[in-house]
């Protein structure tokens, strides 16, 4: 019984004396393939010896490099691989250098040195004036957030339109404080309290509830809807919502705000059941949810949409629409005359680009953040700052436009470039005159 296991590990033993013999071959073999003779197991040199007979070659000393040499500091370094390339002689079974080669390419080196220098050097400079910046509009707001609360917010009635209150309206208002100053600056016109708007939202939700069970068509007529004006609209606003502001991921089905955005325009279809749910509603409303509060949003959303302008968009008024595309004209030509005459000479109409800017008040349109300080001047300024903050985008790429035909143009216009700066925006709206032969917007 013991002569079995003796047996056994001698017959492993043998096994793999014969799979190392077989790999060894197998290496031979690619050896030779390739020209050049394995190394003798004692024939190995170690690492650390390489190195050392290298580093004697090179002239450099032996002592591994700590990990602080490692850092580049002050800019001075010499890349090991380029160096080795480049400036050292070449091996013993090739040929030597020329003098003059050698000198080219210490050359090449050294200018390749210089210029990573200033790579680096331009980059140092350009990450410290990016802090720099950050630091002095982080500064800006904070006073600006101060100039809001302490001073304009608590006298809101005797300080909203003067000259200071003004310009800071013009240089955006502070996050912090964007929702009140929209708040008080669209005013509440209507009364719509927060009780009112929980009764809407009550009658929304039992509406959707009785639609869902198929309540009789009866019910659905009391209710101020026909069957199908509320299929069409329901459907249409969970279209819209999955549609609203997708890179955020916020309103889609499963996002923090989806059913807040739900609860606002379902209750606005049942405060103003005349009007109902219009395509670009949901952008309107979604932009008042992320600054305000859910009932606080519904009331300025309310108060917003009853506007004269909002309120001839959203009713398709068209003799008032009209009104507005020729009011619109005048100035566009007053200001932009040449780019005027090349889209009257490709016959492109205001309604292309307009409708879509003014029913989601640039929302949908611009950069979020853009569109929120297109929302800043506009609740200072009223529907002549749409207007003007259109031309203003117009003016800004008037010379690309002009080379443009109408498929072009149109296309470019419905989706403008998604990385607009705010402040180049701004600075083309600042030029725009809003006055017309001592005419202004509202005359």
């Amino acid at each position: 019984t013991m002569a079995a296991p003796a047996l056994l590990f001698t017959d492993r033993n043998l096994l793999a004396r014969k799979q190392n013999a077989r790999l060894d071959k197998q290496n031979d073999l690619g050896w030779k393939l390739f020209g050049k003779v394995p190394l003798r197991e004692n024939a190995q040199k170690d690492s650390k010896k390489v190195q050392k007979e290298y580093e004697d070659k090179a002239g450099r000393p032996s002592k591994p490099p700590s990990p602080k040499q490692n850092v580049r500091k002050n800019l001075d370094f010499e890349p090991l691989s380029t160096t080795a390339l480049i400036l050292e002689d070449r091996p013993a079974n090739l040929p030597a250098k020329p003098a003059e080669e050698a000198q080219k390419h210490r050359q090449q080196y050294e200018e390749m040195v210089v210029q990573a220098k200033k790579r680096e050097l331009k980059e140092a400079q350009r990450r410290r004036r990016q802090l720099e910046e950050r630091c002095r509009l982080e500064d800006s707001i904070g006073n600006a957030v101060l100039t809001w609360n302490n001073e304009v917010l608590p006298n809101w009635d005797t300080m909203w339109c003067s000259r200071k209150v003004r310009d800071l309206w013009w240089q955006g208002v502070p996050p912090s404080v964007r929702g009140k100053v929209w708040s008080l600056a669209i005013g509440n016109e209507l009364n719509i309290t927060h009780e009112l708007f929980d009764i809407c939202l009550a009658r929304a939700k039992e509406r959707w509830r009785s639609f869902s069970t198929g309540g009789s068509e009866a019910e659905n007529e009391d209710a101020g809807f026909s069957a199908a004006d509320r299929e069409a609209s329901l459907e249409l606003i969970k279209l819209d919502i999955s549609r609203t502001f997708p890179n955020l991921c916020i309103f889609q089905q499963g996002g923090p705000y989806h059913d807040t955005l739900h609860s606002i325009l379902g209750a606005y279809t049942c405060y103003r059941p005349d009007v109902g749910y219009v395509q670009g509603m949901s952008f309107i409303a979604a932009v008042l949810i992320l600054n305000l509060d859910t009932a606080d949003a519904f009331i300025a959303f309310s108060n917003l949409l009853n506007k004269p302008c909002q309120m001839a968009f959203f009713r398709v008024d068209h003799g008032l629409m009209l009104t507005y595309f020729a009011a619109f004209e005048v100035f566009f030509e007053e200001n932009l005359p040449k780019l005027f005459a090349h889209f009257k000479k490709n016959n492109l109409t205001p309604d292309i680009y307009l409708i879509d800017w003014i029913f989601t008040l640039y929302s949908k349109s611009l950069p979020l953040d853009l569109a929120c300080r297109i929302w800043d001047v506009f609740c200072r300024d009223g529907e002549e700052f749409l207007f003007r903050a259109a031309l203003g985008v117009l003016k800004l790429f008037e010379d690309i436009l002009t080379k443009m035909d109408f498929i072009h143009m149109a296309q470019f216009l419905t989706r403008l470039p998604e990385d607009l700066p705010a402040d180049e925006v701004f600075a083309s709206i600042a030029t725009v005159q809003m006055q017309s032969r001592n005419k202004k917007w509202a005359q």
